[in-house]
């Protein structure tokens, strides 16, 4: 039988109860009154036959004590308590005689250190206590004190070594006791990843069961379907029976007959199988259809997008009869990446300075200015090819995307030809209204195939001197046009409607036109220096589109605003102004402003800003819900051809300019 392991902490703590005590015992030196009271002389005296003894002896008496090494501290860990330091007390005080010999002798050997894992040997049992030695043997008793320091020394190393023993042990379970919380942390975190499997396991599951339920459902209306056909199917073969009985009844007289029955009878078998073939395929065609007309206007849109939701076309008219032709390299027109093929987008236009000159006294080169826009229609440009690249733009106003489409530049460039077109209803002159109507009613008649269904209400308003008239009042209305305001069509509705002015739905291009035709009789023009009749508002046609299909529940609807702006002249502050001039200044001035205002609308939006002054101009209020975020934007910029024009026509370009670098950003369709 093994003998049982002492624990570390009980050796220790008896090592320390040694130490203790041993430190409490008295010492044996003798000190007596009498020795205390002599002086030096008197004790070398006395001392004088114990070094002759020592001598012949041939011993040497250890005098000094080295220190005890100290005890090291056991640091404190759960589980284990602090071990005490033990006070280190020092026995009494010799005489200066024996201070004097124990400083004449040298230390004696050191004694080695037990190995880690072997405890002090006991003290013998039985021992015969040494005799008391006599005072005048001061020798002895230091020898026995060298002795009793040596073993203590002795007991203090293996105290010491045991103590590092406890921490090396206390060190190992530290280590161990961190290892085990990390596999912890591993084993918790495996636990939470497996109660996730489990959880995405569970929600499979469950979507698993909704699908057999789904697919249960489906097979037992397909079941009731098949029921349903057998029924049918008997109710024919009864039928059919009856009329072989009544057949066979008259088979002398109506053989032929018989037998041109159970044809028919075959046929329309077969027919009843080829219509329901036919209803399951048209349903089959129907929803294939409806699908690819959602993913048209999805990548529709997404081609818009790319193009810019946000776009400048600059179109030059062309040079009228009786008008100076413009000097060559004054307008140029330089070809795309690809070639002449591709259409233009930039545009060079050349101003000469009669101010400037060299120090020879030539005139100076003339300065070319640069732009580039999405598409530039050089002078020869028809309103087909005009229209033609804006028609996919018009169609998103039918998927629910609201659109607006300005035209901008100064008095006499070409604004209301483009939107309009030219008197006398030719058709190749017709401008962008009338032909983005019939556009717009051609594909309207289209979707009807497919279970859409549209209706359009149009209005026509100008805005002069930040007054909203009414162009398609008729009679006693006419003339009333500061009575319509802008107002928001109800509570907590977005959308803005003018009081006063006539909504009219149309449906065909003979309503439009004659719509048109009112609309050019009311708005307000005057003679100006520019153009013999210029237009002096605003004008702003809009087309509320609502589309709906029954069948799907999905409905739409978006405006279609088609904007005639005002000619964009600068003031000339040195021109005397008589009567009339005084009323054209105030129509340029509140023309200035909301176009201003126009501007600053579209760089707020442009720069996401928190504000955008729409209220600070009625153009800029009516048509909110036609710019934002949330619309299709398409300015035309026009200029004139003519070199007298130049300094308006920069203007214009580069206002344009400044609207093509604006970015407002995807627009959302208005759908339910």
């Amino acid at each position: 039988m093994e003998p049982q392991q002492r624990s570390p902490l009980l050796e220790v703590k008896g090592n320390i109860e040694l130490k203790r005590a041993l430190a409490k015992a008295p010492s044996r030196l003798p000190l007596p009154g009498s020795r205390l009271k002599r002086g030096p002389d008197q004790m070398e005296e006395d001392l004088e036959p114990e070094k002759k003894r020592t001598r012949g002896l041939g011993t040497k008496v250890a005098t000094s004590r080295p220190r005890a090494t100290a005890l090291t501290t056991v640091p404190q860990t759960q589980g284990q308590t602090a071990v005490p330091k033990v006070p280190r007390k020092t026995g009494p005080r010799c005489s200066t005689a024996v201070a004097t010999v124990l400083k004449n002798q040298k230390p004696g050997p050191a004694v080695p250190a037990q190995k880690p894992g072997t405890t002090a040997a006991p003290p013998a049992v039985g021992r015969k206590k040494p005799s008391k030695r006599p005072a005048w043997d001061l020798k002895g008793q230091l020898c026995d004190l060298n002795a009793e320091l040596k073993c203590c020394r002795e007991r203090t190393q293996l105290l010491d070594q045991e103590n590092q023993q406890l921490r090396n042990q206390l060190r190992e379970a530290q280590q161990q006791a961190t290892e085990l919380g990390a596999e912890r942390r591993t084993l918790e975190e495996e636990l939470a990843r497996m109660r996730a499997q489990a959880e995405q396991g569970q929600r499979e599951l469950g979507n698993l069961s909704a699908r057999v339920l789904e697919l249960e459902e489906r097979l037992g209306t397909q079941e009731g379907l098949v029921q349903e056909l057998q029924k049918e199917q008997l109710e024919l073969q009864e039928e059919r029976r009856g009329l072989a009985a009544r057949l066979e009844e008259q088979e002398g007289r109506l053989q032929a007959s018989e037998a041109a029955l159970s044809g028919s009878q075959a046929e329309v078998a077969s027919l009843r199988q080829e219509a329901a073939a036919q209803a399951a395929l048209l349903a089959k065609r129907e929803e294939r259809l409806h699908g690819l007309e959602m993913e048209r206007r999805r990548l529709h849109n997404q081609l818009q997008e790319l193009k810019g939701n946000v776009r400048v076309f600059c179109r030059v008219r062309p040079v009228l009869p009786g008008e100076s032709t413009p000097p060559s390299g004054f307008l140029l027109f330089p070809s795309g990446p690809s070639g002449p093929s591709d259409p233009p987008t930039r545009l060079s236009l050349s101003r000469s300075d009669e101010r400037r000159g060299t120090l020879s006294g030539a005139p100076a080169a003339p300065t070319r200015h640069d732009f580039s826009f999405d598409r530039v229609f050089p002078p020869g440009s028809g309103q087909d090819e005009v229209f033609e690249e804006i028609s996919m733009l018009v169609q998103s106003a039918l998927d629910g995307y609201p659109v607006c489409i300005f035209a901008y530049g100064q008095t006499g460039s070409g604004k209301t030809f483009t939107m309009e077109g030219g008197p006398g209803g030719d058709p190749q002159v017709e401008g962008l209204i009338p032909r983005a109507l019939r556009h717009l009613f051609s594909v309207a008649q289209e979707l009807s195939g497919q279970g859409w269904t549209y209706s359009f209400v149009a209005s026509y308003v100008e805005i002069y001197n930040e007054t909203v008239r009414d162009l398609l009042a008729t009679g006693t209305r006419k003339g009333h046009g500061g009575e319509c305001e802008i107002r928001r069509a109800g509570p907590g509705s977005e959308e803005l409607t003018v009081t006063n002015a006539r909504y009219v739905p149309v449906s065909c291009e003979r309503e439009v036109e004659a719509l048109l035709h009112l609309a050019r009789q009311n708005r307000a023009v005057a003679r100006t220096a520019q153009n013999e009749r210029s237009s002096r508002s605003h004008s702003v046609f809009q087309l509320q589109i609502s589309g709906e299909h029954a069948g799907r529940g999905l409905q739409c609807a978006a405006p279609l605003s088609l904007v005639d702006l005002a000619g964009s002249e600068r003031l000339d502050p040195g021109l005397a102004l008589g009567p009339g001039e005084r009323e054209r200044l105030r129509e340029t001035q509140a023309i200035n402003s909301s176009l201003s205002t126009l501007g600053l609308v579209i760089m707020a939006l442009s720069n996401k800003e928190s504000h955008v002054p729409y209220r600070n101009s009625k153009l800029t209020y009516l048509l909110q819900n036609s710019l934002g975020g949330s619309a299709k934007m398409l300015m035309f910029v026009n200029i004139s051809p003519l070199e007298e024009n130049v300094s308006e026509s920069l203007n214009s370009l580069r206002f344009a300019s400044k609207v093509n670098q604006c970015v407002i950003g995807t627009a959302q369709a208005n759908r339910k």
